[in-house]
């Protein structure tokens, strides 16, 4: 064994203006900086400190930071 976790990718949004949560991908070669509630429309943006959405909405962490590296550091 690696002792490497391997990340999960997939993560429930939840929108901070109406409480509509959905299941998402989360890509592994990007930050998502923006997501539209299906809902309300509602456009979300990472709060300040996080480098995505799912990072700050998400109910998992984006894949690299849970692979323990800084929020940011999505492959751009």
């Amino acid at each position: 064994m690696s002792g490497t976790a391997v990340p999960e990718l997939e993560s429930v949004l939840t929108c901070p203006s109406c409480g509509h949560a959905k299941r998402e991908p989360m890509p592994t070669d990007a930050c998502q900086f923006f997501y539209e509630c299906g809902r309300c429309h509602a456009v979300l943006r990472p709060k300040p400190g996080d480098c995505c959405v799912f990072c700050s909405y998400g109910s998992v962490k984006c894949p690299p930071v849970q692979q323990g590296q800084r929020c940011g550091d999505c492959g751009r």
